[in-house]
């Protein structure tokens, strides 16, 4: 058997299969649902809105409870320690104003989105000995102002976790908000492939925004540079030509590793899937060329995968769906996702919190 038939039809990859790309199986569109309205792409709370349709509960994986078991415990602690220690790297002048008496905080929801980052929420709080009682799932649609959940411990040390857990929850909430309306505007243009985030994300902070992905509904693309072999075009100038640097790719990569060409051309992505190419990234291509190229090379090589990148955002995105597309990868989705407002006010014990009315 050829090197490379040895890798069609066998891989796992975003949620699917080779073998499953090859028939078209991911890139299928899903039938219209009747009545539905025609989309409009301009707003953010448009998108999260319906976050929770049918479509969408089709293509979940995993429940985002579930989610949190990827995390390892170890890591938590680590990432917690490293953000406090960031916050507060010396003496706290303001823990002598509050003191240690017992106290409570309720976390309130300001803004629409999807509620995610809970496991960095806890492991933050954990570290300074304060408890965290949830009262909304991981994952679960936010409509302002919603009551989330209560912290108690020691004022001095609920307030000396206050502000990072408020910041990671927020951030890691937006990119969710982000992933999900991504993944609505998807289905609602009938497409039923994946929809990925990038390795564009914040230096120390890759772990919370991939996670925030998965609870979006969107796939978090490779974690980092050992996921995937992913050959760009600086390694192809590097290589001496797309032949070369695939074969070199596929070499190293063996059994274990996928191997990813960005390509510029339908010459490009056909020399790429000679080599043994299990993915072509066809990147900044206009959706006028996209699909065409797409189309060509799954007519040669119906085992490859097909990847869009490029210049793709919420309001363009249904252009790049089409039947010979397996993934769309945004690198927006994390560079450019507004925090969802959060907030954690102190109440006294025995009173029932109510958020303070804004002036």
């Amino acid at each position: 058997m050829s090197s490379r038939s040895s890798h069609q039809g066998s891989w796992e990859w975003a949620g699917g299969s080779s073998r499953e790309l090859g028939k078209g199986g991911l890139g299928r569109p899903l039938p219209p649902s009747s009545g539905s309205p025609t989309p409009t792409l301009g707003l953010w709370e448009h998108r999260i809105r319906a976050v929770d349709t049918p479509a969408l509960r089709l293509q979940a994986v995993m429940d985002p409870e579930g989610l949190a078991l990827l995390l390892p415990p170890t890591t938590l602690a680590a990432l917690a320690d490293s953000w406090i220690r960031e916050d507060c790297p010396g003496p706290n002048h303001a823990a002598l104003v509050t003191g240690a008496a017992p106290s409570q905080a309720v976390l309130w929801a300001k803004s629409p989105g999807v509620l995610a980052g809970r496991p960095f929420f806890d492991a933050i709080f954990a570290r300074v000995n304060c408890q965290v009682s949830w009262l909304l799932p991981e994952g679960s649609k936010l409509v302002p102002v919603a009551r989330v959940a209560e912290v108690r411990g020691p004022a001095h040390c609920l307030l000396l976790g206050e502000r990072v857990a408020l910041n990671t929850l927020a951030r890691c909430s937006g990119v969710a908000s982000a992933a999900a309306a991504a993944v609505e505007a998807a289905r609602e243009a009938g497409w039923a492939g994946h929809v990925a985030g990038t390795r564009k994300t914040t230096p120390g902070f890759r772990l919370v925004e991939k996670y925030g992905l998965l609870v979006g509904g969107a796939k978090a693309h490779r974690y980092d540079l050992g996921g995937l072999v992913m050959v760009k075009d600086n390694h192809v100038v590097a290589a001496g030509g797309v032949g070369k640097a695939v074969r070199g790719a596929r070499q190293v990569a063996d059994f274990a590793l996928k191997v990813e060409v960005e390509c510029g051309s339908l010459q490009e992505a056909v020399q790429a899937a000679e080599a043994g190419a299990d993915l072509v990234l066809l990147d900044n291509f206009k959706p006028e060329e996209l699909h065409p190229t797409a189309a060509a090379l799954k007519a040669r090589f119906p085992g490859v995968g097909v990847e869009a990148s490029g210049g793709i955002t919420l309001l363009n995105l249904p252009r790049f769906c089409g039947p010979h597309i397996d993934v769309i990868s945004l690198g927006m989705l994390t560079q450019a996702a507004p925090a969802l407002d959060f907030s954690l006010k102190l109440f006294a014990e025995g009173t029932t919190p109510v958020y303070p009315a804004l002036p």
